[in-house]
């Protein structure tokens, strides 16, 4: 057996491999002063490391500090002291002693089970309600016939999507995200205290190990699919690990465990499916009330589609209060299974916000490595990132504020009205809360963010709010203010082409102003961070905040995508999402994403663009600038402005040249 297997296997993250190759080269080995022998005993030490085998890393240890080889023994005398902090997991003040703990909610999220069941109820009431004024309201049997079976279509349709669904996204990830699927010592490499908070849930919760997926990126990201709890797959990017702690990783990986036992799967889908056949009864009886026959049921047919809308409308809010619940209670798991809230509250900052600095995990990180450097296995990689360690930003006044944006901002209730997730700031909220439970001390300070979020200056956050929103439908206001200026001009001048034309004016009018509302100028944008403008308690999802970053680009927007366009830059406070737009619209997105991104990560850069604060924050990008000289331009105002021009031309046209018809 040879020296080189045993390396190999190590190198290429096979370490339980590693051992045994290593173990079995060392028995075979005669001379135990030769160099090869002494390598293969020093790599074996890493390997012990890199499974968690302490004793028999210390014991190992032990044997080579009386070596008669000086620089053996000097490297071993160095690396000793170090093992217990490297091998151990750290044992911290901010989580309970002993996990499995009962936490009480206090009404955080509500009821799961109640949003559950009312949720579903009233779907449920909606459909057979609406079902019920069909069949009576329609004489003929054929339409009656024809909704059933389009509503046996769309339940046998979901079913069927359910049960194959997670195959399909197998493919996906493969394809598009080249997802790596992996064993669960591979996990317990990377992270010990994930790989035993999922065989514990696991065992006691009687599941099979989920599907363990990773994504080669460095945009931290975390998510779960599948159809029942034992078909699950959990997925990961690479940047979980980069940028958190083991015990916040584990927190994570509960946090998704707990949307497997709780059946999110099927719950979601079951309710997802109802809003389905709402709006599928809306169709039918909206066609019914547009046909021919009795005035009646006519009648009836159009107030049952206008029910039917209603409820739709209705079931797809309830559909995302019902995600965010789950959220709440996936989160509640999460605190129990581990009695570390505090870490899932640092693993949302750093995730959700991107807010981290890079510290150090230990003093003298990198001893253990730098001492091989002599013996030709120095891993410069592994050595680059061995003390590298991302905290929290350690200014609590801007991390409080922060959090503000989500407390009190008033786009903060609206946007998180029409998502599926829950604003982060409530959610460390009601971590924080579980904390205390423990009795340990909160990982932030919320009280004082609350009294902090009583001094913003109200008629600032509320008198912006309001005039963005007119901002907001700016199109629309435009448009249908088009429509009755015209429907005047051409009751005076009878000109058709001013009833089809000034529409179309207000509309573009209405997409350049919004677009300068959007896009102010950036040529005197300020050079700053991404904590600062975190920081904002007034920022807007719609007026773009001039910024200058610079940084280095992490990793794609959305996570391992291969063919995404967007980017995830980081520099001295954060990580933030850089949205791009091709001036070739979706199609040069996509040949951007594909042809131009992989060369961009890893590179250092300046970015500049208007900062955006809604559930996530992002940037708009305007143009960026890499340390090789490549520029890349960005788009968002030049397809503003066509859209708005070519509208304007369009109505002009419309009024000039039907003038006389």
């Amino acid at each position: 057996m040879s020296l080189q297997s045993g390396l190999d296997a190590f190198q290429i993250g096979r370490y339980q491999e590693a051992i045994e190759l290593l173990e079995e080269f060392s028995r075979n080995c005669v001379d135990e002063i030769s160099p090869d022998y002494l390598n293969a005993q020093m790599w074996l030490l890493k390997a012990y490391q890199a499974t968690g085998k302490i004793e028999k890393a210390r014991e190992l240890c032990q044997q080579l500090m009386s070596s008669d080889n000086l620089e053996i023994r000097t490297w071993a005398e160095k690396a000793y002291p170090t093992l217990p902090e490297a091998l151990k997991t750290p044992s911290r003040s901010d989580r309970a002693p002993t996990a499995n703990v009962n936490l009480a909610m206090k009404g955080i999220g509500g009821s799961l089970a109640l949003a559950s069941g009312v949720t579903l109820t009233l779907l449920f009431g909606m459909v057979f309600v609406l079902g019920l004024a069909l069949v009576f309201i329609v004489s003929s049997d054929a339409p009656v016939n024809g909704l059933a079976i389009a509503l046996a279509i769309a339940v046998i349709f979901n079913l069927v999507a359910f049960f194959l669904s997670p195959f399909l996204m197998d493919l996906t990830q493969s394809w598009l995200y080249h997802t790596r699927w992996v064993d669960i010592t591979e996990v317990e490499i990377l992270s010990p205290e994930t790989a035993r908070v999922i065989r514990r849930v696991c065992q006691q919760k009687k599941l099979k190990i989920p599907r363990l997926g990773i994504i080669d990126d460095e945009n931290p990201t975390a998510f779960t699919y599948g159809s029942l709890p034992n078909s699950a797959r959990l997925v990961v990017s690479h940047g979980l690990f980069t940028y958190l702690d083991d015990d916040e990783i584990a927190t994570v990986y509960a946090h998704e465990l707990g949307h497997i036992v709780h059946w999110d799967f099927a719950v979601m889908t079951v309710a997802s499916t109802l809003v389905q056949i709402c709006y599928l009864i809306y169709i039918t009886a909206r066609n019914l009330g547009r046909g021919g026959g009795d005035s009646k049921i006519k009648d009836a047919a159009e107030t049952a589609a206008l029910a039917a809308y209603v409820f739709y409308f209705i079931g797809t809010y309830l559909v995302l209060y019902l995600s965010r619940t789950r959220e709440y209670f996936a989160d509640h798991f999460a605190a129990e299974t581990t009695g570390n809230p505090n870490g899932l509250s640092r693993a949302l900052v750093k995730i959700a916000y991107g807010i981290l600095e890079e510290g150090s995990r230990s003093k003298e990180p990198s001893r253990l490595i730098e001492g091989t450097r002599a013996l030709g296995i120095y891993d410069h990689k592994a050595a680059a990132s061995t003390g590298t360690a991302y905290r929290i930003a350690s200014d609590p006044q801007k991390i409080g504020r922060v959090f503000l944006w989500d407390m009190f901002n008033p786009w903060g209730w609206w946007m998180e009205l029409n998502s599926t997730h829950p604003l982060t700031g409530k959610r460390v909220r009601a971590l924080s809360t579980y904390a205390e439970q423990l009795g340990l001390a909160t990982e932030f300070d919320m009280g004082r963010v609350i009294g902090e979020g009583k001094t913003l200056n109200k008629s600032k956050l509320y008198g912006s709010f309001f005039l963005d929103v007119i901002l907001y439908g700016a199109e629309t206001i435009g448009f249908v203010a088009g429509l009755v200026l015209g429907a005047i001009l051409w009751s005076t001048s009878q000109n058709p082409g001013l009833m089809m034309g000034v529409p179309f004016i207000g509309l573009g009018v209405g997409v350049v102003i919004k677009a300068f509302i959007m896009f102010p100028s950036y040529s005197q944008a300020p050079e700053t961070d991404i904590l600062t403008l975190m920081s904002d308690p007034y920022a807007s999802p719609l007026r773009g905040r001039p910024a200058k970053l610079e940084g280095t680009l992490i990793g794609r927007g959305d996570s391992g995508y291969k063919f995404g366009s967007d980017l995830k830059i980081q520099d001295r406070s954060g990580m933030l999402y850089l949205h791009y737009a091709s001036r070739f619209g979706p199609i040069g997105n996509f040949l951007f994403g594909m042809k131009r991104v992989e060369s961009l990560i890893g590179e250092s850069v300046g970015a500049v663009g208007w900062f955006r604060r809604g559930v996530a924050p992002w940037m708009d990008l305007s143009q960026l600038n890499s340390e090789s000289g490549t520029i890349v331009n960005s788009y968002h105002r030049f397809w503003s402005f066509v859209l708005g021009g070519g509208s304007i031309i369009l109505g002009v046209i419309f009024a000039v040249f039907m003038k006389g018809s």
